[in-house]
């Protein structure tokens, strides 16, 4: 009855984590990045989910949460560790809280060492844990910056963490190799730093010697973080293009609704990337739309003016959807795919033109 989703951000490392109870559809999301607010509320929306909480581990000093923009875009509250000093949040967690969404919670652990308010989230039955920097795989968080402690995060690791069943599966806010989760079985065994017969005095010492550079991002993160996410002083800043109603899928790639593109079809380019004998065919076209099959998208770029949005279109809508990606590339910034395609735009009942002679400019043979 969980949906679980471990979504990744490149630039960052950073993972985060979506559960959402599948017979309510209430859902959490575990440390948000704030580039990335967009694609998660995608998936949110695609997924029919309600996103009750964002929830963050800890002040983190290498990204920008992204909890503030998805309280904007799905009114999600924001939740994190009382102790973080954050302010704006709408809940403040504590040792053995719960967040609760739909039949299932997550239980709250105090787990300060990496930073003095890191807390790691157990998943109700125990089955799956998410220690955000203070248990990595193989590994462990840094603890030199915002009042870190190789030894409060030795003890963290071993008395809230190592101590879950063998069995349960440990997800970390982070990874640089490509690795996805754990369990505490694995990294009682095989954690050069904290697992084995390794004492605190060993992890002390070997944290003492890891001469890590400074966070690159710690000057921008921290302050952002200590806000909720507000990287400005305008908490009303969107990064979403607003020449139309678009909404951006989870494929990152943005949509728009044909009744937009029927009432504002004069101010718009509509780019057919369907084959001549489809634009031709049944389906027909839509009155004034350009021919360009998607195969010769990229080397007929120059056809098309910068000075009028494009919204690109197919049968059903995923090939007009890799149409807008070259053109995004071709360096057009105003560029949509018609959601659903000629299918649904036949099935609203707009008009269509049939003969592919009287808007195919450049025909093709």
């Amino acid at each position: 009855m969980l949906i679980f989703r471990q979504l990744f951000d490149q630039q960052s490392a950073t993972y985060t984590y979506l559960l959402a109870d599948r017979k309510s559809s209430e859902a959490v999301i575990i440390d948000p990045v704030f580039e990335q607010a967009r694609r998660d509320a995608a998936l949110v929306e695609e997924l029919g989910l309600r996103l009750l909480y964002t929830l963050d581990t800890h002040v983190h000093a290498d990204h920008v949460t992204g909890a503030s923009m998805l309280k904007r875009r799905v009114d999600a509250q924001i939740a994190v560790s009382a102790a973080s000093g954050v302010t704006g949040a709408d809940r403040y967690l504590i040792e053995d809280d719960e967040v609760a969404f739909g039949e299932r919670h997550l239980r709250i652990r105090a787990t300060p060492g990496h930073t003095h308010a890191c807390i790691t989230f157990v998943l109700d039955d125990e089955s799956m844990a998410f220690t955000g920097d203070c248990l990595l795989i193989r590994g462990s968080g840094r603890t030199d910056f915002q009042q870190g402690d190789p030894r409060v995060m030795y003890q963290s690791v071993h008395r809230q963490i190592l101590t879950l069943p063998e069995a349960c599966l440990l997800y970390p806010a982070h990874d640089y190799h490509g690795l996805t989760a754990t369990s505490v079985a694995e990294e009682l065994r095989f954690n050069p730093r904290l697992g084995g017969e390794l004492s605190e005095d060993d992890f002390v010492g070997y944290m003492a010697n890891l001469r890590l550079p400074h966070p690159r991002k710690i000057d921008i993160a921290v302050p952002a973080n200590l806000k909720c996410g507000l990287a400005t002083n305008d908490p009303t800043t969107t990064i979403d293009p607003n020449w139309a109603p678009l909404a951006c899928t989870f494929a990152a790639v943005w949509e728009v609704q044909p009744e937009w593109v029927e009432e504002n079809a004069d101010k718009v380019q509509i780019v057919d990337v369907r084959e001549p004998s489809e634009f031709g065919g049944s389906l027909a076209h839509i009155r004034g739309a350009k021919l360009i099959p998607l195969g010769e998208l990229a080397q007929r770029v120059g056809e098309l003016t910068r000075e009028r949005p494009i919204v690109t279109v197919c049968r059903a809508g995923g090939r007009s959807a890799q149409a807008t990606l070259i053109l995004q590339q071709a360096g057009f910034d105003k560029v949509a795919n018609l959601a659903g395609g000629m299918l649904r735009w036949r099935a609203h009942g707009h008009a269509v033109e049939n003969d592919s002679s009287s808007s195919d400019e450049h025909p093709t043979t």
